[in-house]
């Protein structure tokens, strides 16, 4: 490693880990140290800033003193490994589940998982939407080769309890007083058609269909999918779902 990449090495682990080592610098003296300790309160600032803006209800559900003590735990765990701040908290939910005594309720992790859904929907790509009248032009023999695109922003999201009262009421009201959730293992849809991100929970028929599309299957495919969930009409209820998401804005032209 050359003289500069040692220095580079050295500089990182300095502020990751907080241990200035001797010899970093070729002057010593507070005056340095304090100049690294600033760009170091610098750094997990902007950091617990991010995530902040990544999970805001999850933080209104802690309060800041919480939330500042998850996000150095986080940081110390996860420095942050993109060019873009903004990806900063990818696997905030995974270190949740790791250890729930984190959180003072184990909801709390599901909490995380809509904020990040629904950040991650906001800023992802649009695409022109399918309509009905693409639809009708089908003709018959081109149903069950037919491949359904998903609109780029929809995230399926497993979720454990019934946490989108408390999302929606903390989101709405940071002061807002929440009951705790009930157990209820479910598919939430998220999802930008637009301008807002709109979300909803979702049957297992209709989350088989569309984790079948996700992968790129055929309409007979898809149907196939449907059948196993036991649905004694797997064709009907497969058009049934593709009217709801050409509605709802979930299905794109490809």
């Amino acid at each position: 490693m050359s003289a500069t990449g040692e220095l580079q090495r050295r500089f990182q682990r300095a502020v990751l880990t907080e241990d200035f080592a001797p010899g970093l610098f070729v002057a010593e003296g507070r005056e340095i140290a304090g100049g690294l300790g600033l760009y170091l309160m610098a750094y997990r600032a902007r950091l617990l800033s991010a995530l902040r803006d990544n999970f805001p209800v999850l933080h209104r559900a802690l309060g800041d003193e919480a939330f500042a003590e998850l996000a150095r735990d986080y940081i110390d765990a996860h420095p942050s490994r993109f060019r873009s701040i903004r990806w900063f908290g990818d696997e905030l939910t995974a270190f949740l589940d790791a250890v729930p005594e984190r959180l003072p309720h184990p909801a709390l992790a599901d909490v995380a998982r809509m904020d990040w859904a629904i950040r991650g929907a906001f800023d992802a790509a649009g695409a022109p939407p399918l309509t009905l009248a693409d639809l009708a032009a089908l003709a018959p023999e081109q149903w069950p080769q037919r491949r359904f695109a998903l609109l780029p922003s929809l995230r399926l999201v497993d979720l454990n309890w019934a946490v989108e009262p408390i999302w929606r009421a903390l989101n709405e009201d940071a002061e807002a007083e929440t009951e705790a959730p009930e157990p209820l293992a479910h598919v939430l849809l998220v999802w930008r058609p637009e301008l807002e991100c709109l979300w909803r929970s979702a049957e297992p028929v209709e989350v088989a269909a569309l984790r079948t599309l996700a992968k790129g299957a055929r309409f007979a495919e898809c149907c196939t999918a449907i059948a196993e969930t036991g649905e004694p009409d797997p064709a009907t209820t497969a058009a049934g779902l593709l009217q709801r998401w050409i509605v709802d804005g979930l299905l794109v032209k490809n």
